[in-house]
């Protein structure tokens, strides 16, 4: 009995620390604004674009491309509208009524977050995203990463192949992704919820609850007690 008290001691100082980490990063990141974390606010709702009156046959669509079509979309590109055909090689685009090839640059970039952002700030950077950071995990690459000078120091990824705005990320969402970084105990990726270092922790939190029970019954007595029993003596007497 002795050693499990020493160990839940000593347990428990260390999960303590663990305890109010998990405590104030589930604090804070229930308080954070979600609206703000995810710079919805950043980016303007899409405007209704009236439909062209002339297209160029989806017929002449794999021509264009060089290669078969598998699947392909009309939508809305800044202004315009442009076929967007995905084949084995990956995503191509065309512009709807010419036909002419849409190339997702540095340029293409800068006017398409430009044109999505809302906020006071300007355009300081754009820069091409090759490899996966912690603001782009989960993204499909590559990118294209346009900074704003605004107070949140907002950043716009816009997609190489398709031209979308896919991520927006600020200061608030910087903020609350090291406190889930806390939470989930995901110190490198930040993703995983499910890994070695976690599992260890939430094995030593069972068994320091359960030799926590353990040693809250072994500390009672028969005369911690008394004062139930005598109260039940008294009952059975009458």
């Amino acid at each position: 009995m002795l050693l499990i008290r020493t160990l839940h001691k000593w347990f428990g100082l260390i999960l303590g620390l663990q305890f109010l980490l998990w405590t104030v990063s589930g604090a804070m990141m229930a308080l954070l604004d979600h609206h703000k974390v995810s710079g919805e606010h950043t980016v303007r709702a899409p405007v209704a674009l009236a439909a062209p009156t002339k297209l160029v046959p989806i017929g002449e669509l794999a021509t264009l491309v060089g290669a078969p079509i598998q699947s392909v979309k009309l939508r809305p590109l800044n202004g315009r509208y442009v076929y967007e055909a995905k084949t084995s090689a990956g995503t191509s685009m065309l512009d709807a009524t010419s036909g002419r090839p849409v190339v997702i640059d540095a340029v293409a970039a800068r006017g398409l977050a430009d044109a999505a952002y809302v906020g006071d700030g300007k355009i300081t950077a754009v820069e091409p995203v090759t490899q996966h950071g912690l603001e782009t995990r989960g993204l499909v690459l590559p990118l294209w990463k346009a900074s704003f000078n605004d107070a949140g120091h907002t950043t716009l990824y816009v997609a190489a192949a398709t031209g979308d705005v896919v991520e927006r990320r600020t200061d608030t969402w910087r903020l609350w992704d090291v406190f889930w970084m806390l939470h989930i105990m995901d110190y490198s990726n930040r993703t995983s919820f499910n890994h070695p270092l976690i599992i260890t922790v939430a094995t030593g939190v069972a068994w320091l609850a359960l030799s926590g029970v353990i040693l809250l019954f072994r500390s009672f007595r028969r005369s911690d007690f008394a004062w139930a029993l005598d109260g039940l003596d008294r009952l059975r007497s009458r």
